[in-house]
């Protein structure tokens, strides 16, 4: 009698932060990646830049013309999946507290609204940054990012991911 090989049903959203500051943490993230995306059964990823606004993208080239809905994921996706950002959320502040603070684009609405929406939908979420723990303090907009996700915040080590997977259990 053979038995079909077990796999993680849990379900998880990925969210990646790419380019810019994100550039030097490639190989890491890249690791992380390929490793959720063998181990889970429901996984789906998306990428954003510096911090989360109304579009993602589902390639790390993010053209303009590819982009997605972030509402129309918060609608998709129940709040039964796991949400973990990864990111090193090195940025202005007004990226996240004013609207037109995106460097990349006119943003209607700041990114603590998104973030805080991301937060409501899926309350099971954490984020991982790959900055070295004692460095967070040096940028404002890690303690801001920190202070959403209510302490959710991790380094993106191992110990940081046994931790953020045990925060993501409870």
């Amino acid at each position: 009698v053979t038995r079909p090989e077990r796999r993680n049903a849990v379900k998880v959203l990925l969210f990646l932060d790419v380019g810019g500051s994100m550039d030097d943490h490639v190989r890491m993230v890249d690791e992380l990646f390929s490793a959720a995306r063998a181990e889970f059964r429901h996984f789906e990823h998306f990428y954003f830049h510096n911090c989360l606004y109304e579009g993602l993208w589902r390639e790390n080239r993010r053209r303009w013309d590819a982009q997605i809905s972030t509402a129309e994921i918060l609608r998709t996706y129940g709040a039964d999946y796991r949400a973990i950002f990864v990111g090193d959320a090195a940025m202005s502040p007004y990226e996240i507290t004013h609207p037109g603070g995106a460097n990349e684009h006119w943003n209607a609405e700041p990114g603590a609204l998104w973030l805080a929406r991301v937060r409501e939908a899926w309350p099971q979420s954490i984020w991982l940054n790959p900055l070295p723990q004692g460095a967070w303090g040096r940028t404002t907009s890690v303690g801001m990012v920190a202070e959403i996700f209510e302490g959710r915040m991790f380094p993106l080590t191992l110990a940081g991911l046994e931790s953020g997977i045990r925060a993501l259990a409870r």
